[in-house]
């Protein structure tokens, strides 16, 4: 074999013995296991070779696919945080119309107790005087609203009517300092006088004996008497009970049981106390 390859050799000669040569081989690899490790290992060190043939086409494929990729992350991130917005806006909507509907289904199950007639109105406007608690609702004459008519919201006493306008009314709230209304202690039925003190938080009471009982906790009602409110709707809570030195009364401050500065939707009162007119504003 050595002489066959050699320098004398010809050419020829040479090429039919690789041509035999190949033939052996691949009758050997089709007809015997003899070959089969040496094509292992073959495809294995050709791996390493394919890789870096193609490393030129994958370069330009990863360049491409960064340029695009980026381009496109961008766009969906704008995208994304435009969906995010407008879904949190509507979120916060849908919160709203939830806490409207709670709103909603106390107010309902509030008329459900009441005897007398009610009209549902909503707030439309507050007064931009500090100093004066009164509100606008969307209820006038043309729905039979009268000065004088008791306001509730979903908890309590809101306040009552004192303008009449075609389609709204002007509402005096119960913490406006010129606002009293008769109430009585819902545990001993004690009789008292709740006055506005000009905070949406805080009620006081008028005229109270040292030897009043009345301690905190107390739930107070309104009493029916001078004619202005109905009897037994919530007005507050007694928050605190002092002694003034030198003072012949007691000084009691009560919690109102509506939610002053925060309902919306309102009931007006129809009740037979609407026969009686215009009066006081709630005095006795």
């Amino acid at each position: 074999m050595k002489n066959l390859f050699s320098r004398g050799s010809s050419p020829a000669r040479r090429v039919l013995l690789l041509v035999a040569a190949a033939l052996l081989l691949l009758f050997l690899d089709s007809f015997t296991p003899w070959l089969q490790p040496a094509r292992k290992w073959m495809a294995e060190a050709t791996v390493p070779l394919y890789w870096l043939t193609s490393l030129p086409s994958r370069l330009s494929e990863y360049g491409d696919e960064s340029v695009v990729g980026r381009r496109q992350l961008e766009e969906e991130n704008e995208q994304l945080r435009t969906e995010l917005l407008i879904l949190k806006g509507r979120m916060q909507r849908m919160t709203e119309v939830v806490a409207e509907n709670v709103r909603l289904r106390n107010l309902l199950n509030a008329t459900e107790m009441l005897k007398d007639r009610v009209l549902v109105a909503e707030l439309v406007g507050v007064s931009p005087d500090p100093s004066r608690h009164t509100i606008i609702i969307n209820r006038g004459e043309e729905q039979g609203v009268y000065v004088g008519q008791a306001v509730l919201d979903a908890d309590g006493l809101m306040g009552q009517v004192i303008e009449v306008y075609r389609s709204s009314s002007k509402v005096l709230l119960i913490t406006d300092s010129a606002h009293a209304v008769p109430v009585q202690v819902v545990r001993n039925g004690g009789r008292s006088i709740a006055e506005g003190m000009g905070d949406f938080g805080k009620l006081s009471l008028r005229y109270v004996p040292p030897t009043t009982d009345i301690v905190v906790g107390d739930q107070l009602v309104s009493s029916g008497l001078g004619g202005r409110f109905p009897v037994g709707y919530p007005v507050g809570t007694v928050t605190a009970v002092q002694t003034i030195s030198g003072e012949s009364y007691l000084e009691v401050n009560l919690a109102p049981a509506a939610r002053i500065d925060r309902s919306r939707h309102l009931l007006l009162l129809f009740s037979a106390l609407e026969t009686l007119g215009a009066g006081d504003l709630g005095g006795e």
